[in-house]
């Protein structure tokens, strides 16, 4: 018989027993898994949560795997996200001595710039993509375009080859349904989380955190960051559904109205200036009615000045405004009104001559005048 000292033994009993905790069932009535699904308690405040190295699977449903540490992650530091990442280290969401910011770019030196405004926070570069999702639980994204978002998204070294078990997406960018649909399943497949969040705002929004979310996907996902990340970069978060593609809508239905609008405000401010009225005068009678619109009160200044710094690039303006003429046809839905502006803003991204593609949105109003045949048109086209 082989015999074990008294403090042996209870160390090899206490062991046991944490270990049995450890690995208790988590879930073992439909009344608790229920609890487990819908709860807006945090991942790790929640009574199935157990502080392991191991990812329980009860009855089918997933704990989320505990990080060894509050890494934030961050992919893309464009116009938009350059704003929304700087949230996140300002309001102490990331970037702290126990919660590092983890950051990628396509364009490193975006990356580098960040951080050399941020000197006293804790902001960590990556080579890849893929190495800001192994080193986060949760990591964030914000691409440009659909293509950009694919291929970061799908390379070898890109965000899904990132992804294990517990690992949480949260896409910030405007894409098909069919993309968002496209990531949420590879995420998932690999034992992920994933959130669609597209956003409404430009880039001063973005630098003073009045975004807007449009959330789909992951509930579970939302609700663990609805009061800290979605919070520091935004002044409202909107949950649509738990089925991936309903925040899209939100988001084409929005900036389509958006563009649909800077439209025919543009040829109101045109025609006035072609009859001969005071297009500033004109700014000032829509500001003061029914139809006013912060829209139409921050732009219309600058588009008669011909000042269309990029807060919202015309080509992502026109994209999305694409994007939503192909889901109206998809669903049957009438939109000739914004299949009209659509066109006019894909002559206005094309138009080499005027090469606006990459101005603000409100650059249509160089092409609003390009068309026009009347004389205050003609003078402002000949004179650039």
């Amino acid at each position: 018989m082989i015999c074990f000292g008294k403090r042996t033994v209870l160390s090899f009993l206490l062991f046991e027993f944490v270990s049995g905790l450890l690995l208790l069932p988590v879930a073992e009535d439909t009344t608790t898994l229920r609890f487990a699904q819908s709860s807006s308690l945090s991942f790790r405040d929640r009574p199935f949560y157990r502080r392991s190295s191991r990812l329980a699977t009860i009855q089918g449903q997933r704990t989320i795997l505990k990080m060894s540490n509050d890494a934030v992650g961050f992919i893309g530091i464009g116009i938009m996200g350059e704003g929304m990442v700087g949230r996140l280290v300002s309001e102490d969401i990331a970037g702290t001595p126990d919660k590092p910011l983890i950051i990628w770019n396509r364009t490193r030196q975006k990356c580098v710039d960040f951080k050399d405004k941020f000197p006293d926070k804790n902001v960590e570069i990556k080579e890849t993509a893929k190495e800001v999702v192994e080193s986060c639980e949760i990591s964030y994204c914000m691409l440009s375009t659909p293509e950009a978002s694919k291929a970061v998204f799908e390379s070898k070294d890109g965000v899904l080859a990132g992804v294990t078990e517990g690992k949480a997406i949260v896409d910030c960018a405007t894409l098909a349904e069919s993309d968002m649909k496209r990531m949420n399943d590879a995420v998932t497949e690999k034992g992920g989380y994933f959130l669609e969040a597209p956003v409404s705002g430009s880039k001063v929004p973005a630098l003073t955190g009045q975004l807007i979310f449009l959330c789909a996907g992951s509930k579970e996902l939302f609700d663990k960051i609805e009061n800290n990340g979605l919070k520091a970069m935004g002044k409202a978060s909107h949950f649509f559904n738990t089925e991936v593609g309903f925040g899209t809508r939100a988001k084409l239905v929005v900036n389509s109205l958006m563009g649909t609008m800077v439209a025919a405000f543009g040829e109101g401010l045109a025609l006035s200036e072609n009859v001969g009225l005071d297009p500033m005068k004109i700014i000032e009678v829509i500001g003061s009615g029914a139809i006013q619109s912060p829209v139409f009160g921050l732009k219309g200044p600058k588009m008669i000045a011909k000042d269309h710094a990029a807060n919202f690039p015309l080509k992502h303006a026109h994209k999305d405004m694409k994007l939503a003429s192909d889901m109206a046809k998809s669903f049957g839905a009438e939109f000739s009104v914004n299949d009209k502006a659509e066109e006019l803003f894909r002559k206005a991204r094309e138009d080499k001559e005027l090469n606006v593609a990459d101005e603000d949105f409100s650059a249509v109003y160089e092409r609003i005048h390009k068309e026009s045949k009347g004389e205050s048109s003609k003078k402002r086209t000949n004179s650039d």
